[in-house]
Formats: C-alpha cells, sequence, structure tokens
C-alpha cells in the first residue's frame, strides 16, 4: 500500500501532530490526498514551546484546523516517577486523551508520525499505540525517515531536514523523578543553544549538573562561544560537563 492509498481507504481521520518532520509530511500527503484530516497536539510540560510554534505554522500553511489540548502529564504518577516504563504510561495517558477529543469531534481513526525507521523493540510507547488501535501510515507505507526528508523535501516543507527532536523527559534519567522545574531549565538551556546556531543537540541531567552533547562538527562552535554560553547556562546549572561521546555516536 502507498500513502495515497492509504487516505483512500482512510478518508477520515485525527493526527497527532508534533510538527516535526514525520507528522508534518503526513499531514501534507493527507491534504494532498483529498482526506478530512484534523491535527491535535497535545501541548504538555514534555513539549517546549517551539514545537508548537512549528505546529500552528504548518496548520496555517495546510489550512489545517489545528486543535490544541492542554494537559499536565505530571500528574499521571507512573509519568513524573520516569521508571523505565514510563513512556508506554504517557503515551496511553496522551492518547487515551487524544481518542476521546477526537471522538467527540466526530473522528473515529486516530494515526500518529511513527515511520518505518523506528524500531519497536525497546520501545514501550508504541506497544502502548498498538493496544489502542493508533494506526501509523508512514509505518504501514513503508516510509523510512530518509525518504521522507526527500519527500517533504520536494514538496516544500520546512522540516524536511528539522532535526529529530525527543520530548524533554528524554533529558532525565531514568528513576529520577520529573518534575516542572527540571524540564523548565532544560528547555531554557536548550533554547540557549538553539540561539547561537546549534542545532542537532541534547542537555541531559547527570544529578545536578548539565550534560550537554553535540554533534562532532559543533565541538569547534562550543569553545568559541564558550565563556558566553558558561555565563548564560551557569545561571541554570551549577555544573556543566561536555559528553565528548557525540550525538552521531549515541544514534
Amino acid at each position: 500500500m502507498d500513502i495515497k492509498e492509504y487516505f483512500q481507504k482512510n478518508h477520515k481521520v485525527a493526527l497527532a501532530f508534533s510538527g516535526g518532520t514525520d507528522s508534518a509530511y503526513l499531514l501534507h500527503e493527507a491534504v494532498s490526498n483529498g482526506a478530512d484530516v484534523r491535527p491535535y497536539f497535545i501541548k504538555s510540560p514534555f513539549q517546549p514551546d517551539f514545537e508548537l510554534n512549528d505546529a500552528i505554522k504548518l496548520a496555517k500553511q495546510f489550512k489545517s484546523d489545528l486543535q490544541i489540548i492542554e494537559y499536565d502529564i505530571l500528574q499521571v504518577p507512573e509519568v513524573s516517577s520516569n521508571n523505565s516504563r514510563r513512556c508506554y504510561y504517557c503515551k496511553k495517558a496522551l492518547f487515551s486523551l487524544l481518542k476521546e477529543t477526537a471522538a467527540a469531534d466526530g473522528y473515529d481513526l486516530v494515526i500518529d508520525g511513527t515511520n518505518a525507521s523506528d524500531n519497536p523493540d525497546n520501545r514501550p510507547g508504541m506497544q502502548a499505540l498498538n493496544e489502542m488501535g493508533i494506526q501509523s501510515p508512514l509505518r504501514i507505507c513503508g516510509l523510512t525517515k530518509d525518504e521522507i526528508r526527500v519527500r517533504s523535501r520536494a514538496a516544500g516543507l520546512f522540516t524536511w531536514d528539522k532535526p529529530a527532536y525527543a520530548c524533554l523527559a528524554t533529558r532525565v534519567p531514568t528513576d529520577m523523578e520529573i518534575d516542572n522545574e527540571k524540564l523548565r531549565k532544560v528547555e531554557l538551556a536548550e533554547q540557549i543553544l538553539f540561539d547561537n546556531g546549534f542545532e542537532d543537540f541534547r542537555i541531559r541531567l547527570f544529578h545536578d549538573a548539565a550534560r550537554i552533547q553535540l554533534r562532532e562538527q559543533d565541538m569547534r562552535l562550543l569553545l568559541k562561544l564558550r565563556q558566553d554560553l558558561n555565563r548564560r547556562l551557569y545561571e541554570l546549572f551549577p555544573v556543566l560537563l561536555l559528553d565528548l561521546t557525540t550525538r552521531e555516536e549515541k544514534n
């Protein structure tokens, strides 16, 4: 099945919309193929503001009626306690809310942007989606991340080369409780790096420290801006650590 056939078969869908490369391309295909698609963005403490801004920009581009749902995911104890199954409980809570909201709007089928490159092994979140009957058209149609980027570029989507962005909860080590203050500091610190020209990176917590992971080609820029970055980041964290294992080596 190709993506056109998918939307011919499934004409009315609610889309879990993140504003990232995959869900942006999925919205493009749904609209291009005449589907009745409504995108939903769930704004929780795990999503930084720039993701919401991108989602709003994309929805306007496609003249789609973006629905924004505010939800405090940290009120779910199995999520805030942050054990190895956090992602499972998080997806369960978020997609239960999405399905309920979409059904009330007349949309019984919910889809998401999981693609054929996403490995389901050791992915509790994908297990939750399967249990809930969430469909992943990109995965069903065998579209990999690389192919989605090529197609997105051809379609003129600004997200074609947008770096993958895991939610802010992934910056907190497993079994360390997640709270709003930790997430706020990480988001502010990552915004500082964004504003200084860094792209594919992470700032992860390590006890009270911020552990910075960069691409190899960005190490020189970090050293060039070291004094200014130190000054601004030390306002958020008492200790700054540079992880010499690059982002590429982590993947």
